[in-house]
């Protein structure tokens, strides 16, 4: 069972995903049967040793921390306050309440770290009022599932705590590199908006000023009420690992703690709230944690049959060097997010090519940012499209399937701008981690 027939754990992996297997426990009988077929039964040792692995790994502990602030998020009222807060100074602009959104997405998905419950929570608030105001059903579309997936690439990201131990680097440094290309990406959504609605204005209406606005002296008012806590909440996260004070896992629990004070804050903390977040980071912890394990078991049989010593041949055979084989693996991820979920493309893909990548001279962190937005953008990318599913869920029927596949292309061309542009500019990711984190 050595050499190139390790292999066709991949094949095995999808038969069973085709037939509706979930992808734990597809994982966990592929492999099975492989390591089985390898170890025999020194095999159930092997597993018992990739269990204790994933459940002693203090960096994955952060995972259930982020995921429960992202619950209470949801209830805290804190989108309300910036739906309100943010629209006051953006509505006069052209495309005002979509640059708005897209702004209160990024806000969110910094005090999250949680990619669906950024979308779903900020789509129930934007999506009534942009039809109200007769904006292009597409641009709705697409300022929605594209900045409610801004959590994967702006941090704190659950994403990147879990690639950060496959691939051996800091989590600190993913969670510190990805702010540049995160603002890069957001940044290129606004600006499209703010053309297109300037260049055609029936897309994005402006809003007529009426005899209610509020003074500004009420406007800075609301702003500091919605926007000091979540920045208070941010900083707390990630002001607290770039300049040193904690580690990930100890700044995600900072978060969770700071996430309970905003529901105290804005008074909407009930013992049902609570209990409401801990069942949904109960749920969402043991489901990322069970593909986790099967991920390591599927790796660790397909390690032991001789997988990568395989790959790494067939690789090296090609004579591609750094950029062709980094081309292939980004390529790959982009492929199987048409069909599977981000964890799995992370525990398939880091596993077996980090190591070849490394020993080709590539830095991890670069590499590893650089896939975060592959898979960003197979996040909005037919048909898997996890972003049009949970959209949806939400959306009115006046905004059919076909709205929805042609609003987000724009927004995946602006997210493979920015993987371009960090591809050739490898200091939008390495510079601030090596100014912020490294010693001396």
């Amino acid at each position: 069972m050595m050499g190139a027939t390790s292999l066709l754990i991949f094949p095995l992996l999808l038969t069973f995903l085709f037939l509706g297997f979930p992808v734990a426990f597809s994982m966990l009988a592929a492999g099975a049967v492989f390591g089985y077929a390898t170890f025999g039964d020194a095999f159930v040792f092997q597993a018992m040793e990739k269990i204790e692995d994933v459940a002693s790994n203090f960096v994955l502990a952060a995972v259930p921390l982020f995921v429960f602030m992202g619950s209470m998020l949801e209830r805290s009222g804190i989108a309300d306050k910036l739906f309100e807060a943010i629209h006051l100074w953006t509505r006069r602009l052209p495309g005002g309440l979509a640059i708005g959104t897209i702004l209160m997405c990024i806000v969110f998905a910094a005090s999250s770290g949680v990619v669906g419950a950024t979308e779903t929570v900020i789509g129930l608030l934007a999506i009534p009022v942009m039809m109200r105001y007769r904006y292009n059903k597409e641009l709705i579309v697409g300022t929605i599932c594209a900045g409610g997936s801004l959590g994967t690439i702006i941090p704190p990201s659950v994403v990147a705590v879990v690639m950060g131990p496959l691939a051996q680097v800091s989590v600190g440094d993913l969670l510190v590199g990805m702010i540049f290309p995160g603002l890069i990406m957001a940044g290129s959504y606004i600006l499209y908006t703010l053309i297109l609605c300037t260049v055609k204005p029936e897309h994005g209406p402006r809003i007529p000023p009426t005899a209610d606005d509020p003074p500004l002296a009420e406007k800075l008012r609301v702003t500091g009420v919605a926007l000091v806590p979540p920045m208070f909440l941010i900083f707390a996260v990630l002001g607290s690992i770039m300049l040193g004070w904690a580690a990930p896992t100890e700044a995600a629990a900072l978060g969770a703690a700071g996430s309970v004070l905003l529901t105290l804050f804005y008074r909407t903390f009930t013992l049902r709230t609570l209990h409401e977040a801990i069942m949904k980071t109960l749920a969402v912890s043991t489901m990322i944690m069970a593909i986790l394990l099967g991920g390591s078991i599927m790796t660790g049989a397909f390690v032991g049959s001789g997988g990568i010593a395989v790959t790494q041949q067939l690789v090296n055979s090609m004579n591609l060097g750094p950029w062709g084989v980094l081309c292939i693996v980004l390529l790959l991820a982009f492929i199987a997010g048409f069909f599977i979920d981000w964890i799995s493309i992370v525990l398939i893909l880091v596993p077996i090519f980090a190591p070849l990548l490394k020993s080709q001279g590539v830095d991890m962190a670069w590499f590893c940012i650089s896939l975060l937005i592959v898979i960003q953008t197979s996040y909005l990318s037919p048909p898997m499209a996890p972003a049009i599913f949970y959209f949806r869920a939400i959306s009115p029927p006046e905004i059919t399937t076909a709205h929805m596949y042609r609003g987000v292309i724009p927004f995946i061309v602006l997210q493979l701008i920015t993987l371009a542009m960090v591809l050739v500019f490898p200091a939008t990711v390495l510079w601030l981690p090596k100014m912020l984190l490294t010693p001396g």
